[in-house]
């Protein structure tokens, strides 16, 4: 039994995962990363469109501060998240960025004087004051009220990761690939580290650790087509979920993408609608402005991409080879403006659909894009229920997002999360409960149970075939778990998941290597795969009510009085076929902002009872401090910073808020 040792384990070389190696690295620790690919091919590379901060370089981004980006974010989240975290977040976001760019992300950046924008579908002149010259730029994104996205084109998910990966090179962090993590070793709710196979050789190895990081990104390779890179399949969130002691939280939020090209599921930014791009339907129509008049095609995601198909419904799609599609026509920017800042635009739609979109509309339709769900943590990272369990980015439910998350929010959240939540590993790992006490029988026991699975599956001919098991449960989720739900539709996925899960621990492997074998990962991915699915689909059935990305047709009220809460999922035996749930309340009367009406469609909300005197304690407070300076309002009104690590405190600068 090969044992390997580290302080902190981190799981998953994308954004989050390389920024927390970083930071518990530059607090003294050792630490290494797995990745199932090479790092700077995780799917952090794929973002296109930018990352939120509110620095109020731009001329559209004038006013924005931490307060403006707290209030859209919580909006954004149809008020599901944890107000404290956004608060957090919002705070962090201009370190993190500045950050980069002192690393050297190539932010695109403000150009003083007269310059041209398309905005509402006219070309209009903005001019940028000659103070901001040579500062980070941003661009427009869905639900904010400000100019926020800081970009690099639209390549922004590579400028970070490869400077990330190089970041790692430079401090010596140990980045091991073709890594894949089988089982949590945990005992006394307390996590040890991993149980590890090398997919190229096979072998088993243990990686004990005083911390463990999960940070393995979403899960969206649970449905048929998706903007998911293929290694996106939840297998961090199911291992958590198979210890029976961590939880999981919120899995049946999943946000769909409204511009993803059709049929390849591959997407085109939100950059595109946030540089003045348009959504047309079969007959030429720009329709977005009838659903929504103010917001338009930068309203939240989650509510274009039900308009969408509500006018596809309406028979106003476009007919095609693969089904009804929509248009995304960004011809009006122009081939200047696509081939300096939608670069990767043009060539996705040049190798995939043979256009030049400078000069034809793109076909698009909504496609399955992002989990707000994963592993539940505290506001420092850490599962409250298996100690030593850390979880950042996608893969965690810090839950800064919510129901509905904002684009480029992600993007943000990933450097962000990453920066504090090795913070407090770090202060973890200082204490007394971080000492790594373990006996090696503990760990033999596990790595012997991984091999037994494994001996079992290449032992076993099954009578099951693992890839049409996997093909019915990604037709499942899009049909009747998507952007639409009801009841009944839930309730057959329900019935059909639980049979698929059953079949799938029938499956048999032809190929009887143990070294590089798709066949045997496939085998042994899929229950773990329908385990997550099958949460997502008891989440959203049991959850009677629409909120942010959930969205059902037979109870479209947002009810707060019943369901602003949280759903934890804990599966407590191997053999159980649906998890068990439970609800974690949100507490309404220590919010900063209490539910109100998101501003999209008709005002259609049960409210909770302590939202009226929240709100009424709220502006007494604020009539009483009406001359109190921004930073020590928003602290009387929710205090956050005593929870921040003390060298994150600060005030952020802006050219309006210059510091002392």
């Amino acid at each position: 039994m090969k044992l390997i040792y580290t302080d902190v384990l981190v799981i998953g070389g994308g954004l989050a995962g390389l920024r927390a190696a970083m930071g518990v690295r530059r607090r003294g620790l050792e630490t290494l990363v797995l990745s199932l690919v090479p790092a700077k091919r995780s799917h952090s590379v794929a973002a296109q469109g930018g990352m939120q901060a509110s620095l109020a370089n731009s001329v559209k981004g004038a006013g924005d501060n931490e307060d403006v980006h707290f209030q859209d974010t919580v909006r954004g989240s149809d008020w599901g998240c944890d107000q404290i975290v956004a608060r957090m977040f919002t705070h962090m976001a201009p370190k993190a960025v500045r950050e980069l760019a002192a690393w050297g992300v190539p932010w695109n950046r403000v150009r003083k004087g007269r310059h041209e924008a398309v905005i509402n579908g006219e070309r209009i002149t903005l001019t940028a004051p000659d103070e901001a010259h040579g500062l980070i730029t941003a661009r427009d994104f869905g639900g904010t009220k400000k100019w926020r996205t800081c970009y690099t084109s639209d390549g922004t998910g590579h400028a970070m990761l490869y400077t990330l990966g190089d970041r790692a090179i430079a401090e010596a962090i140990p980045v091991h690939e073709r890594k894949e993590a089988l089982a949590l070793i945990h005992d006394s709710g307390r996590c040890h580290g991993a149980v590890v196979r090398d997919l190229i050789s096979g072998e088993l190895s243990a990686y004990l650790a005083r911390a463990t990081i999960m940070a393995t990104g979403g899960y969206g390779r649970i449905y048929g087509v998706s903007t998911n890179a293929v290694i996106n399949e939840g297998m961090g969130q199911a291992l958590a979920l198979e210890t029976g002691v961590a939880r999981l939280a919120n899995l049946e939020a999943i946000q769909f993408h409204p511009t993803a090209i059709v049929p390849a599921g591959i997407l085109v930014t939100e950059g595109c609608r946030g540089d003045g791009g348009l959504l047309r339907d079969a007959d030429g129509h720009r329709f977005m402005p009838d659903y929504e008049p103010e917001k338009k095609e930068l309203a939240s995601r989650d509510v274009v991409s039900r308009r969408m198909a509500e006018h596809m419904r309406r028979g106003k799609g476009v007919n095609g080879s693969f089904g009804k599609h929509l248009w995304l026509d960004i011809t009006v920017l122009g081939a200047a403006h696509i081939d300096k800042n939608l670069r990767e635009v043009k060539d996705i739609c040049r190798y995939f659909l043979g256009i030049d979109p400078a000069k034809a509309w793109i076909p698009v339709r909504p496609t399955q894009h992002y989990s707000m769900g994963g592993i539940r943590t505290d506001h420092r990272g850490e599962s409250p229920w298996l100690r030593g369990l850390f979880a950042c980015g996608e893969a965690s439910c810090w839950d800064m997002h919510g129901f509905n998350r904002l684009g480029g929010n992600s993007v943000a959240e990933t450097v962000v999360s990453g920066m504090l939540v090795s913070e407090y590993v770090a202060d973890f790992c200082a204490s007394a409960e971080g000492n790594l006490a373990i006996s090696t029988s503990l760990v033999e026991d596990f790595v012997s149970r991984e091999h037994g699975r494994l001996s079992r599956l290449l032992a076993t001919r099954g009578s099951e075939n693992a890839v049409h098991l996997r093909k019915r449960m990604e037709q499942i989720m899009i049909e009747k778990v998507g952007l639409f739900r009801n009841g009944p539709d839930l309730a057959s996925a329900i019935e059909e998941l639980r049979g698929l899960l059953r079949a799938a621990r029938k499956v048999g492997v032809r190929c009887q290597s143990r070294a590089a074998n798709p066949e045997l990962m496939l085998a042994y991915r899929l229950p773990r795969m329908l385990k997550i699915a099958l949460s997502a689909t008891l989440g959203a059935f049991q959850r009677t009510e629409s909120r942010g990305a959930h969205f059902r047709e037979d109870h479209t009220a947002r009810n707060d009085r019943d369901w602003l809460n949280r759903t934890l999922y804990q599966w407590a035996n191997e053999d159980d076929e649906l998890p068990t749930l439970a609800y974690q309340p949100l507490d309404v009367a220590s919010m900063e902002l209490p539910p109100g009406f998101r501003g999209y469609g008709a005002k259609n909300i049960l409210e909770h009872p302590a939202t009226a005197p929240r709100q009424a304690a709220i502006d007494k407070l604020m009539q009483n401090h009406e001359r109190t300076e921004r930073h020590a309002l928003q602290e009387a009104l929710m205090p956050f910073r005593h929870l921040l690590p003390e060298r994150y405190r600060g005030n952020n600068e802006r050219l309006s808020e210059p510091l002392p």
